[in-house]
């Protein structure tokens, strides 16, 4: 690392200590573990709804936001699962296995402890792969030609439709629909209209932020809307200590390293996301255990091991996206649609042009993971009461974001109508098993994939060799190919791991 990089991280921190910073990373961290410990919400919703409110500052300080609120949700979602054995998201499904055993046990506390004390380190160590992979992604990147940019933007489209999905056929039609939304608008090369219908607030194509509302906030006020309303499980008083003892630390800190390293890994790889880490984090937990039989009865390995795999997701789902435009998940999704929304492209410009901005990003993601330690051990008797509101309060409120939120990006009542037919489309999509967070893939990387093969073939006289004329464009096209086979790769390995089981 040259002198350069240091000095631009020393000044990161130093601009991330700004007042207004570090206030807006306090909100953001706050209103993610709210969002996160609620059952039914998800840090994508979180970050999609308060996305508009990021508009009016700078840069910056809308990302350490929404960072804030992207960990503090991923943390968030073990209060309710440790409590009341309801994950508050699909994040922390593996925390619920032991964490509430110790609740039954009287060791509440210890569990809750356990979480933050992992999540914060599984954090805090993705960081370190933040600050050292992307930049050196960010260079490779700068090879890139148009044919590579198309190749990469197929690649994004193939890897979060085939894997989150788990089914080839359902994500591909997933990102197929959002490439067929992305055409609307003008036309990139040659100014001519596209689908607008006379409607001129489509002039600049679908507005990314009201289908983030739509299709991750307002489906779920649909799917909320849709089932009784009922009140949330009661939430147990625990009187122990949130604190770990040394001899615990010590206990669950080789987990934490082991959880860290999965976590980054799964969070690199575009579309897997924290859901699958943790389930991937407590197994080897359990695996690596001296004693694996007290796995599922109450082991506080088991919390950690989950707790900081999702959160070591963290910081790796980001490295693809700011260096190559490829979202991690969906919440990253939602940050990338926020980047562009400010005027900057992810790629190697955020390591030149606008290096300063992008490292006191990442001097506030590592400051996000401390206030987010000493806000989960101060107030996790607080937000555990929250956990229990019930889906009648939830969903005026959820709802009244939606609409306030939508109508604020441009003050156009056209933006609203825009968030209701997502929100309507999400449901569906719901519904049929298909992946919504393809299809803002498709919004976001279709007009990047259509002017790299456009002006590809332009440039070429009309000849499609030069798609395959670079060693970077023949490795994208083998990491499509692998992404898109991925589900029947997986389903062919666990059903020969069946039948082994099975002898």
């Amino acid at each position: 690392m040259d002198a350069q990089t240091l000095g631009l991280m020393a000044a990161g921190f130093g601009h991330a200590f700004d007042p207004m910073n570090l206030i807006m990373l306090i909100i953001g961290v706050t209103i993610g573990v709210v969002v996160g410990c609620m059952p039914g919400l998800s840090a994508a919703m979180g970050v999609a709804l308060l996305l508009p409110l990021t508009f009016g500052m700078k840069p910056e300080t809308g990302l350490i936001m929404l960072g804030g609120i992207y960990c503090g949700a991923i943390f968030g979602g073990s209060i309710s699962a440790i409590l009341i054995h309801t994950p508050g998201t699909p994040a922390s499904a593996a925390t619920a296995l032991d964490g509430y055993e110790l609740t039954k046990q009287g060791k509440a506390g210890k569990a809750l402890g356990t979480a933050c004390f992992a999540s914060f380190c599984g954090g805090l160590l993705s960081c370190i792969s933040l600050y050292f992979f992307a930049p050196m992604l960010a260079q490779l990147a700068m090879k890139f030609g148009s044919p590579e940019y198309f190749w990469l933007a197929l690649f994004g489209l193939t890897i979060i439709a085939g894997v989150t999905t788990g089914s080839m056929v359902k994500g591909l039609m997933s990102g197929a629909f959002g490439l067929i939304l992305s055409t609307i608008g003008m036309d990139p090369m040659e100014g001519v209209e596209r689908y607008m219908f006379g409607i001129d607030e489509l002039y600049n194509g679908i507005n990314v932020t009201c289908s983030l509302i739509g299709l991750f906030s307002m489906s779920q006020v649909f799917i909320l809307t849709e089932k009784a309303i009922r009140e949330r499980g009661s939430v147990i008083k625990f009187k122990d200590s949130v604190l770990l003892k040394a001899e615990e630390i010590r206990q669950i800190g080789p987990t934490i390293i082991r959880s860290w390293i999965i976590g980054n890994i799964i969070g690199i790889l575009p579309g897997a996301g924290a859901s699958i880490a943790c389930f991937l984090g407590y197994d080897t937990a359990r695996k690596f255990s001296k004693h694996p039989e007290t796995f599922g009865h109450g082991n506080i390995e088991g919390v950690a091991g989950s707790e900081a795999a999702n959160n070591a997701v963290t910081g790796g789902s980001l490295i693809p996206t700011l260096t190559l435009g490829i979202p991690g998940e969906s919440v990253t999704a939602v940050l990338m649609g926020g980047l562009i929304i400010q005027g900057l492209q992810p790629g190697p410009e955020l390591f030149t042009r606008y290096a300063p901005m992008t490292y006191t990003f990442f001097a506030g993601f590592v400051l996000t993971q401390f206030f987010m330690l000493l806000i989960g051990l101060g107030g996790c008797r607080i937000f555990a009461h929250l956990a229990k509101l019930s889906d009648a309060i939830l969903i005026p409120c959820i709802f009244v974001l939606c609409v306030v939120g939508s109508f604020a990006i441009n003050n156009s009542f056209t933006d609203v109508v825009i968030m209701f037919v997502f929100g309507v489309m999400g449901y569906l999509m719901r519904k049929m098993g298909l992946n919504t967070a393809a299809v803002v893939l498709a919004l976001i990387l279709g007009p990047l994939g259509e002017r790299g093969l456009r002006r590809s073939l332009q440039l070429s006289g009309g000849d499609p060799s030069v798609l395959f004329s670079t060693p970077i464009c023949w490795i994208l096209i083998a990491l499509c190919l692998l992404s898109a086979f991925s589900p029947l790769l997986m389903k062919f390995f666990k059903k020969g791991k069946e039948m082994a089981a099975g002898k």
